[in-house]
């Protein structure tokens, strides 16, 4: 295991904290104005490790760190050609391939996690932090099953540490003024809610190197047992990684757990959504051998079709609230008088709320609201949001934790695990309706296609129990928590 520590370097930090402790009693963190205009005292440095470096990584270490205004203080990367970049930025840095030698050397060093590795491994590394007490900023989705959701949510307020999902949409101005235009009533009693995306933009749906027998050598930068993690065993293929991982089950959440968080936010904030009662679904199929095989025990089909019901206490006339995704190329039946190129000039998604007045209408991070009424356009002054801007915009939303961090648990933060624990919960039903979908029996005939029902308290399928494999999955032997 490559570890670059300098001890030389931690035991001068060591003694000049002792010596600074004994030397300077009440007079700790030397203030701004003595050491200069522009000068940020150390005291004032959040210091932060990431696990994971490539990739949506590469972004958030760049905002976390700054400029240098933050120290990041240990690296973490299974692969090593993905670690290069800041390896060599940060050389004192410690280096590591397993992040837990990363927190049993260096957790006294260290303040706060970015987590950017694939879904698989987000829960246990986070909880393995969060554990230390240690504040987390976690890619999304949140986690890979519902199960993990939960327990990152209550884990998080039990140890008291800033969280922040890496959903930066719930930072901008789109998702506040959309929220707040939902709620003003204006097109009367929500009781439809329409989301979809243009993803998957990776192979789904096709036969996996895995069940073609496929593999290939491991290159010489990769620790293949520590990038599979908590997953099942199986041969290297670079058809796993970089990114493609998104498209198999045992890594990746699809679709619906890459996008779903970014578009499903702007609906679950605005309309308070809790625990949905009911989940069903269709997908696109690719089978071989004449209609004999199914290619999905491994891969994520190529689209989906997911319909959830959630309770709608505040409607008079609509006891239930739909709400449906689309992923694929599938794409929702437009209201009379909205059209694709007037609603959404963005096309890679959108959000329609269905309300008994009329519809409103939004792109990726809330942004661009358009308001129907009686199929036409209406010239409506978009309302001011209630929920105040923190840092200004998306680009802000790691900053906003680092911020936080640094003052401390309580601090608000735009997509903090009480509201991104249920928001992930959510998103990740309709992944359990879509494997559960795909149950076969031994006569290879399909028995999971069916309406499922929920009881979110307690995280459990009531109408059929083979659903509830996939509440939570099974880890491989090795210690990962």
């Amino acid at each position: 295991m490559n570890n670059s520590h300098d001890k030389k370097q931690q035991n001068s930090r060591r003694n000049f904290l002792k010596s600074s402790a004994l030397a300077s009693a009440g007079f700790m963190i030397v203030p701004r104005h003595v050491l200069g205009k522009g000068f940020v005292a150390p005291s004032d440095k959040l210091n932060i490790a990431a696990v994971g470096c490539g990739g949506k990584a590469d972004f958030n270490i760049q905002q976390a760190f700054n400029n240098g205004t933050d120290n990041i203080v240990a690296l973490c990367d299974v692969d090593d050609r993905m670690s290069a970049k800041y390896r060599a930025k940060f050389p004192n840095a410690p280096y590591f391939k397993d992040y837990r030698k990363m927190l049993e050397s260096e957790a006294n060093n260290i303040d706060a996690i970015i987590v950017s590795t694939p879904d698989h491994m987000h829960y246990p590394v986070a909880m393995s932090a969060i554990q230390l007490k240690k504040h987390v900023y976690v890619e999304k989705p949140l986690t890979h099953d519902i199960w993990e959701a939960r327990q990152l949510t209550e884990a998080a307020a039990k140890f008291k540490v800033v969280t922040q999902m890496g959903n930066q949409g719930s930072s901008g101005y789109g998702t506040r003024v959309t929220e707040t235009l939902v709620q003003s009533g204006v097109i009367g009693e929500i009781h439809t809610v329409e989301v979809w995306t243009n993803r998957p933009v990776w192979p789904q749906g096709v036969k996996s190197p895995k069940d073609k027998g496929e593999k290939q050598p491991i290159p010489s930068e990769v620790d293949w047992n520590l990038w599979l993690g908590t997953a099942p065993m199986r041969d290297y293929h670079e058809a796993y990684m970089p990114f493609r991982w998104r498209g198999y089950w045992d890594f990746g959440t699809g679709a619906l757990g890459d996008m779903g968080c970014h578009f499903m936010d702007v609906p679950f904030r605005a309309l308070n959504l809790g625990y949905p009662t009911s989940v069903e679904c269709s997908v696109g199929q690719v089978y071989a051998d004449f209609f004999k095989e199914a290619f999905f025990d491994d891969v994520c089909p190529p689209s989906a079709a997911i319909h959830l019901k959630f309770p709608n206490p505040s409607s008079k006339n609509h006891k239930e609230l739909s709400l449906s995704w689309y992923d694929g190329g599938i794409r929702p039946r437009l209201p009379e008088g909205c059209d694709y190129e007037k609603v959404f000039a963005n096309i890679d998604g959108g959000v329609m709320f269905i309300g008994s007045k009329g519809v409103i209408a939004c792109e990726l991070f809330g942004n661009n609201p358009k308001v129907y009424i009686n199929g036409k356009l209406a010239a409506v002054k978009l309302p001011a949001p209630k929920r105040a801007l923190v840092e200004g915009d998306v680009n802000g939303h790691q900053q906003q934790w680092v911020k936080a961090c640094k003052s401390g648990f309580g601090t608000y933060t735009s997509s903090s695990f009480d509201q991104a624990g249920p928001l992930t919960e959510i998103v990740l039903m309709g992944n359990l309706a879509v494997r559960s979908f795909l149950l076969r029996d031994a006569k290879n005939k399909f028995i999971g296609r069916k309406k499922l029902f929920w009881d979110g308290k307690n995280m459990k399928i009531t109408n059929f129990d083979e659903a509830n494999a996939f509440v939570k999955r099974n880890y491989r032997e090795g210690g990962w928590i």
